[in-house]
């Protein structure tokens, strides 16, 4: 039996880690819209969020660095 994640395990895993970085940020009701989508396949990752939020931070730059997280928080699930 393997002891790797489940594709489920690093989906959610990284959509935590998207999303936690994104309210660290802000206020969940300042935040008008959040997408972040997550799919594994055949071992690669791709993480894309979507950000509609005040320009204080750039909402650009969260959701960049939500996406760099969620693919770190993956890494360390994969390392455990």
């Amino acid at each position: 039996m393997s002891n790797e994640p489940t594709d489920d395990e690093v989906v959610r895993t990284a959509a935590e880690a998207a999303e936690g970085v994104v309210f660290a940020h802000y206020d969940q009701s300042a935040v008008t819209d959040l997408d972040v989508t997550v799919t594994f396949e055949e071992g690669v990752l791709d993480v894309d969020v979507y950000l509609n939020a005040p320009e204080d931070p750039d909402p650009d730059a969260v959701a960049r660095e939500a996406a760099e997280t969620a693919g770190e928080a993956v890494d360390e699930l994969f390392a455990e």
